[in-house]
């Protein structure tokens, strides 16, 4: 496997009191951990399993088969990202804890509402009231799973809910074969009908902080001629 001039971190399991580790990319073994869909190649900075890697001491075929199952170094490369850990230095840690605090943000804003309102909650607020809590995130933990137990604790402070928006879309004839394809990728389609005229009438649940984005996104590709009702807020 060809090298490139990247900074690359260890990651390492220990099994039966043996020490495995491996050289990673950090951004890319991090999204990987995470279950992203991402190549091992991308995400190896060399394909040899190690016992120390600072001492450039390698773990034999032998007793990596008799470790993990098999000596293949992608295979054993996935079950230590997925079940080992990851050494970052300060600044790594710092960029990624960094970016994940704006993938819960986002992920909040567009999932929650004001409940007094039924209005989308701007990132800024969003963040201004977890900062305000002193809300860390977890770098181990998944977007999803962080913004729920989060929503819980700005509860304390402003009205928050996650919730889910039914919209009801009706696309007149010239759009509605385009649209269709749309809205399976927009949101879950859970209806559709087509009526005599050949326009499109539909059902689509969406996050419901994602209202605004939606609605503007359907009437860009029907040139402003869709109707949007919301039908219900979950």
């Amino acid at each position: 496997m060809a090298r490139k001039k990247q900074e690359y971190v260890v990651a390492w399991l220990e099994i039966k009191g043996k020490r495995f580790e491996i050289l990673v990319r950090p951004e890319e073994a991090f999204k990987f951990k995470e279950g992203a869909s991402i190549d091992i190649d991308d995400v190896l900075w060399s394909d040899t399993i190690y016992r120390d890697s600072r001492k450039a001491l390698k773990a034999s075929p032998e007793e990596v088969k008799k470790a993990f199952g098999t000596d293949d170094p992608r295979k054993v490369a996935e079950v230590i990202l997925r079940h080992g850990e990851i050494q970052l230095t300060e600044e790594q840690r710092r960029k990624l804890l960094e970016a994940k605090r704006r993938q819960v943000i986002n992920y909040i804003a567009r999932n929650a509402i004001d409940p007094t309102t039924g209005r989308p909650i701007p990132e800024s607020r969003i963040e201004a009231a977890m900062e305000e809590l002193r809300i860390g995130i977890d770098l181990y933990k998944d977007p999803e799973s962080q913004a729920v137990e989060i929503v819980r604790k700005l509860q304390r402070i402003m009205p928050i809910r996650l919730a889910r928006a039914l919209l009801e879309v009706k696309v007149p004839p010239a759009y509605a074969a385009r649209i269709y394809s749309a809205l399976q990728r927009i949101g879950d389609l859970k209806k559709t009908e087509w009526l005599p005229d050949g326009s499109l009438k539909a059902e689509i649940e969406i996050p419901a902080g994602s209202q605004v984005e939606v609605v503007n996104r359907i009437q860009s590709l029907t040139k402003g001629s869709a109707v949007i009702t919301t039908k219900a807020v979950m």
